[in-house]
């Protein structure tokens, strides 16, 4: 007859053990559930509620887009540990003043592809529903920004007045600018067309000029050059500041070392080029809060001078109590 040692029956034990508790773990195992969390996150600046809204991430040819070597973009995407085509954020944010609910840029709706599109549905998981928006500032007209407020033949914002620098609406809904533009560049003009004049018609657009007061503690602050009329607002509570820049920034792997870099996208270059070096020293030097379409959302957060260069320092997560 065969003696099993003490020893060898111990081990025989353990790993009968071992085997049953893989078997069962791997009966355990879930499903991955391959979807985002809701895209939105909250802070407090003074009184007012600032609520940043994800319309989802495109990719983006960015070494083919920026004015640079391609060489020089991917080299600085790998040290920022990404590469081209750059997934890129495309953002905008509500403002609770306590008695008015603003929106800052609308998203893309179904002007852009199926990876955006997503701020109605983030909007709602935030809190809010679209009906509830009494204004939506456009920092420009470009489909990225302008194409939230009116998807498949639908108002989405209801209740809203749509605010547009003058020169802006102006340049965007002229049925000459588009007859004269390059072919490519038609669809930026049928895009702000198709989501502007439904507003238009029922009396629910309104343009500006210049640095005004729109609102209560929030402001129109002119930067041209990505557009004729592109806009910054800013935002002020209790003493605190935030600037929406819009599109002033598009690459910040790139044009943080390097602000003087422009990409296509800008109408002007070398006004859009003027704008940034002269806002990124502003800010940098009073310490106001910045939010960015496509800076990696919820992009939030200071810009700290470096020399001719700046480092983003996002904001601090707050929970809110």
């Amino acid at each position: 007859m065969k003696i099993t040692t003490p020893l060898k029956a111990a081990r025989l034990i353990t790993a009968t053990a071992l085997l049953s508790l893989g078997t069962l773990n791997a009966f355990a195992a879930a499903p991955m559930v391959n979807t985002p969390a809701p895209g939105f996150s909250r802070f407090m600046l003074g009184n007012f509620e600032v609520t940043a809204l994800s319309d989802g991430t495109v990719d983006l040819p960015v070494d083919k887009l920026l004015h640079q070597s391609a060489s020089k973009t991917l080299a600085a995407l790998d040290k920022a540990f990404l590469k081209a085509p750059a997934e890129t954020s495309v953002n905008a944010y509500l403002i609770n003043t306590g008695k008015r609910l603003v929106l800052i840029d609308a998203g893309t709706g179904t002007l852009f592809g199926p990876t955006l599109g997503k701020l109605v549905n983030n909007l709602k998981a935030s809190g809010y529903q679209p009906e509830d928006i009494d204004d939506v500032f456009l920092t420009h007209l470009h489909p990225d920004h302008a194409g939230g407020i009116f998807i498949n033949n639908a108002i989405q914002f209801k209740n809203a007045v749509i605010h547009a620098e003058k020169h802006e609406a102006d340049f965007w809904l002229s049925q000459k600018n588009m007859d004269n533009a390059p072919a490519a560049s038609k669809s930026f003009f049928q895009g702000a067309m198709q989501s502007i004049q439904p507003y238009m018609q029922n009396q629910r657009f309104a343009a500006f000029e210049g640095n005004i007061e729109l609102t209560p503690g929030v402001s129109s602050y002119a930067s041209t050059g990505h557009t004729a009329g592109h806009t910054s607002y800013l935002v002020e509570s209790e003493g605190k500041k935030l600037l929406l820049v819009g599109d002033l920034i598009h690459v910040p792997a790139v044009q943080l070392e390097h602000p003087e870099v422009t990409i296509d996208f800008d109408s002007d270059a070398q006004a859009a080029k003027a704008t940034r070096l002269k806002l990124f020293s502003a800010v940098a030097k009073d310490g106001t809060l910045i939010a960015a379409t496509h800076i990696p959302f919820p992009g939030v957060g200071h810009l700290r001078s470096n020399g001719k260069t700046y480092t983003w320092v996002p904001l601090n997560y707050t929970q809110m109590r």
